[in-house]
């Protein structure tokens, strides 16, 4: 079983959890209560972390956190709600501010 180390708070959270683990679901059945998260979707930004170590075991960026976090995936910053956890990992919320970015509309011309 895979364990998960996590930075918040000023506090290190160490947690064992079962391969193939969404944190953002252990978060929401209080498996991890410390994470930090809003929608589970991709959408909000709230669970943003950053990777410290173990991030070669993740599968690559997708689509939503390219969208939502935009240059900050060469960072090393993830969602937690888009991972799947199959071996170590450790990731920081620490002093992370990440805002969406802002929706456009398009501009309607007659």
């Amino acid at each position: 079983m895979p364990k998960v180390t996590l930075h918040v708070d000023g506090k290190k959270v160490e947690q064992q959890v079962k391969d193939n683990a969404n944190l953002v679901v252990l978060a929401g059945i209080r498996q991890l209560p410390e994470l930090k998260y809003g929608c589970g979707m991709g959408r909000c930004t709230k669970c943003t972390c950053i990777v410290i170590s173990g991030g070669e075991n993740l599968a690559p960026p997708n689509w939503k956190e390219e969208k939502m976090l935009g240059d900050k995936v060469n960072e090393g910053y993830r969602l937690t709600c888009q991972l799947t956890i199959q071996k170590d990992i450790e990731i920081s919320q620490e002093n992370i501010s990440v805002k969406p970015p802002k929706k456009t509309t398009a501009a309607i011309t007659k």
